[in-house]
C-alpha cells in the first residue's frame, strides 16, 4: 500500500505533463511566433493565417484559432501604445546664452539671450490651455489680441556708439513697443490700447499712458521680424515713453518669464543691485513666428527674451582693469538651466589673439568665430552643459585681467545724434546729424520721427544737407498733428554720401498748453522720443584696403572683395525741451493773499451787520445797594 501511494503521484504526474506537451504543440502549429508577430503589425495578415490553418486543421483547430485570436486582440490592445504609438517629442525648445565683450575703454558689455520656441499655432483661433516652456501670460496674450509680433524694450541710459560700438540689440532710452496684429483685428486702435494696459499689468510699467497722442503708424521703418510677410502698415502701431524709469519692478516680471526663472542658469547673475549700479541697462521682449526647418513647412513661436548692461568702470568702484562675474554680478555659476537645451558663454577675444591685451580665465580651447554686424568675430565658448567646465570646485567664475590698454576699437560705420537748436520760449530747431564713416561707399537710410503735437512743426522749413549741398529725400511720408489727438509722423529716406556727415534740420514752434496738460514737475522739461534709423550698412569685411597685406594680385585689384551688407537699427539721443510754463507758485501766493482780505474785510464786516446792541447801565455802588434792598423790605421803590 505505502508502494501504491507512492506510484500514484508520480504516474498522475506524467500523465498531465504529456497532455500538456500536446496542447502546447497543437497551438505552436495553429499560430507561430512569428505569425503571432505579424499579426500585431498587420490585420490582414491575421485573416489570412485564420484561413489557411482552419483549412488544414478541420474545425476544432478553427475554433481554437478564434479563441486564440480574442487572446492575441487583447495582447494587441495592451501592446499597441508602446508599439504602434512613439513617444511624442517635446515641441518646445529653451537656449540660453551670455557674450560678454571687452570694451577698449576697460568698460564691458554684457549681453544675456534666452530663446523659447514653441511649435503651436494661435494664429487659427486654437486654444491652447497646456503651457511648459512658455510663458502664459504672455501666449494668452498672442491668442486674445491676435499679435502676430511684439516688441517691447525698458531702457535705462544711453547707448555711446562712438566709445562701445554697435549693440547686438539696440533700444532706445525709457520704453518703447511695436507691435504687429493679424489681419482679422477689425479695429486696431481699441486692441492696442487694450493691449498696452495688459502689458502694463506685466510688466509693472507705464504703458497705460499710451495712447493716440503718442502713437504713431510707421509705413515702412519697422518691417515684420518673422516670417509674416504682410506689410499693410494700418496693423502696425509704435509707441515711446522717453521718460520711462527702468527699476527692479520691471525686472521681476521679466525673469518670472524664463523656465528656470533666476533659480538656475545664467539667471542667476541678474542681480539687481548690480544690474542698475551700471552705465547702462535695457531689457527686452521680442516675440515672433519663426520656421521650424528649413524648408518652412512648420512654424513656431519665438520668444526671445534679451538683457544688455554695461559695466563703467570708474562707477563700479573697483579701480582697476579686471573683471569677473564675481565682480559683475556678486554671484559665480554652478549650473545650467535642467530644461535648457544649451547653455553657453561666449567670450569675445577678437581684439585679443595672442592674449597681448587681456588674460582670460580659466582658459578654454574651444573657439566659435561667427559673423555679428558685418565683422568676422572670435568667441571663446564655456557650454555649463558639461561638467567639466565647472572644474573641481564645481563653480565657474570668469576672470578677464587688462595687460595692455593699447589698440583702437573699430569706428562704426553709422552714428547719429540730434539736438534743439534756437532760443526763447517760442521757436527752435531739430537738428539731426546722421554719420557715414564708410571710406568710399554710400547708403541709403530710413529716418523715422515722432514729435509730440506741442511742438508745432514747419514742415516747409525741413532741409537735408551733406557736404555742404543739398541732399533730397527720394521717398517722404508725412503725417501732421492734431491737437492733443496724434503726434506728427516723418520718414524719410536719405542717401548718405561716403565719408560725410547728412544733417536734417526742421523748425518748430512751442505751443501753449493748458494749466492741466503740464506734469507735476514742468520746469524739468517735456521729452521728445528718439530718431529711428534704419539701414542696410556695407559689411565692415569689405573694408579691407590694407595694400602691405600679403595676398593674391588678382584679389587686391578692386578695393571692395565682399558685397555683403546687414541691418543696424540706430536709435539717437531723446530731446529734452522747454515749454513756456506760468509760475505755478503765483496761484498759492494769490490763494493766501485772498484768504488774508477775506478774513479781515468781509468778517469785520459780517460782525457790523449780523451783531446786536444793548445799553448797559453801569452798576450801583455798595451804599444803594443796600438801600434798594432796605426799600424793597419796606415796599417802597428803589432809587
Amino acid at each position: 500500500m505505502a508502494a501504491h501511494r507512492c506510484c500514484f503521484p508520480v504516474w498522475l504526474f506524467i500523465l498531465c505533463s504529456f497532455s500538456l506537451f500536446i496542447i502546447a504543440g497543437s497551438q505552436e502549429t495553429t499560430v507561430a511566433p512569428e505569425q503571432h508577430a505579424s499579426v500585431l503589425d498587420n490585420p490582414q495578415t491575421a485573416a489570412e493565417t485564420a484561413e489557411q490553418t482552419a483549412g488544414e486543421s478541420g474545425g476544432v483547430e478553427e475554433r481554437r484559432w478564434e479563441g486564440t485570436e480574442v487572446r492575441d486582440a487583447a495582447a494587441q490592445k495592451q501592446a499597441e501604445p508602446a508599439v504602434l504609438q512613439p513617444t511624442p517629442q517635446p515641441k518646445d525648445d529653451f537656449q540660453e546664452e551670455l557674450v560678454v565683450r571687452p570694451l577698449h575703454s576697460g568698460d564691458i558689455y554684457a549681453s544675456f539671450q534666452f530663446r523659447t520656441l514653441w511649435e503651436t499655432d494661435f494664429m487659427r483661433g486654437n486654444k491652447v490651455s497646456h503651457y511648459r516652456l512658455f510663458p502664459k501670460s504672455l501666449g494668452q496674450v498672442i491668442s486674445k489680441f491676435s499679435v502676430r509680433e511684439l516688441h517691447i524694450s525698458f531702457t535705462q541710459g544711453y547707448w555711446r556708439t562712438m566709445q562701445w560700438g554697435q549693440p547686438y540689440l539696440p533700444s532706445p532710452p525709457g520704453a518703447e513697443l511695436w507691435v504687429w496684429f493679424q489681419d482679422s483685428v477689425t479695429d486696431v486702435d481699441a486692441t492696442w490700447k487694450e493691449l498696452t494696459n495688459v502689458l502694463s499689468g506685466i510688466f509693472c510699467a507705464s504703458l497705460n499712458f499710451i495712447d493716440s497722442t503718442n502713437t504713431v503708424q510707421p509705413s515702412a521703418s519697422f518691417k515684420p521680424l518673422g516670417i509674416g510677410n504682410v506689410t499693410d502698415h494700418r496693423f502696425l502701431r509704435y509707441a515711446t515713453l522717453p521718460r520711462e524709469i527702468v527699476c527692479t519692478e520691471n525686472l521681476t516680471p521679466w525673469k518670472k518669464l524664463l523656465p528656470c526663472g533666476s533659480k538656475a542658469g545664467l539667471a542667476v547673475l541678474l542681480k539687481s543691485e548690480k544690474l542698475f549700479h551700471s552705465s547702462f541697462h535695457s531689457q527686452a521682449v521680442h516675440i515672433r513666428p519663426v520656421c521650424q526647418d528649413w524648408q518652412c513647412k512648420t512654424t513656431s513661436w519665438e520668444l526671445r527674451q534679451t538683457l544688455n548692461v554695461v559695466f563703467d568702470l570708474h562707477n563700479s568702484g573697483q579701480g582697476k582693469r579686471e573683471w569677473s562675474l564675481f565682480k559683475m554680478f556678486s554671484r559665480t555659476l554652478t549650473e545650467a538651466c535642467p530644461l535648457a537645451s544649451s547653455s553657453k558663454i561666449y567670450i569675445d577675444i577678437t581684439d585679443n589673439p595672442e592674449g597681448e591685451q587681456f588674460e582670460l580665465s580659466p582658459a578654454t580651447s574651444l573657439l566659435s568665430q561667427a559673423m555679428v554686424l558685418g565683422d568676422r568675430r572670435t568667441f571663446s565658448v564655456y557650454d555649463l552643459t558639461q561638467q567639466d567646465t565647472f572644474g573641481s570646485v564645481r563653480s565657474l567664475n570668469l576672470l578677464i585681467r587688462w595687460k595692455s590698454t593699447e589698440g583702437d576699437m573699430l569706428r562704426p560705420l553709422l552714428h547719429a545724434e540730434r539736438y534743439v537748436a534756437g532760443y526763447g520760449l517760442q521757436t527752435g530747431e531739430i537738428h539731426t546729424l546722421m554719420y557715414n564713416h564708410h571710406p568710399y561707399r554710400s547708403f541709403p537710410v530710413l529716418l523715422l520721427d515722432s514729435v509730440p503735437w506741442y511742438l508745432r512743426l514747419y514742415i516747409h522749413t525741413l532741409t537735408v544737407t551733406s557736404k555742404g549741398k543739398d541732399n533730397k529725400p527720394s521717398y517722404i511720408h508725412y503725417q501732421p498733428s492734431k491737437d492733443r489727438v496724434r503726434p506728427h509722423l516723418l520718414e524719410m529716406l536719405v542717401q548718405l554720401p561716403p565719408n560725410s556727415v547728412t544733417e536734417v534740420t526742421v523748425q518748430f514752434e512751442r505751443a501753449l498748453l493748458k494749466w492741466t496738460e503740464y506734469t507735476p514737475d514742468p520746469n524739468h522739461g517735456f521729452y521728445v522720443g528718439s530718431s529711428v534709423i534704419s539701414s542696410l550698412v556695407p559689411s565692415t569685411v569689405a573694408m579691407d584696403t590694407n595694400s602691405t597685406r600679403e595676398r593674391p594680385l588678382f584679389s587686391s585689384f578692386f578695393p571692395c572683395k565682399e558685397e555683403s551688407s546687414y541691418f543696424v537699427r540706430v536709435y539717437t539721443e531723446p530731446l529734452l525741451v522747454n515749454l513756456p510754463t506760468p509760475d505755478f507758485s503765483m496761484p498759492y501766493n494769490v490763494i493766501c493773499l485772498t484768504c488774508t482780505v477775506v478774513a479781515v474785510g468781509y468778517g469785520s464786516l459780517y460782525n457790523l451787520l449780523t451783531r446786536s446792541f444793548q445799553i448797559e447801565e453801569p452798576s450801583p455802588g455798595l451804599a444803594k445797594r443796600i438801600a434798594n434792598v432796605i426799600r424793597k423790605m419796606r415796599g417802597v421803590p428803589p432809587l
